[in-house]
């Protein structure tokens, strides 16, 4: 492979990785989620008193 198609394909890459982010974050809906604070099991939260 020659250093341009390497230099393509970390591209390809970059970009596909960066879509993707852009893709998630704009289709996010808050109200779908838990807040993280609900997700920590009742044990931990126990522990940490």
């Amino acid at each position: 492979m020659t250093n341009l198609q390497v230099l393509l394909l970390i591209a390809a890459f970059l970009t596909l990785t960066v879509g993707s982010f852009i893709y998630y974050i704009a289709t996010w809906d808050a109200d779908k989620e838990q807040p993280i604070g609900q997700l920590a099991p009742a044990f931990i939260e126990g522990a940490a008193t």
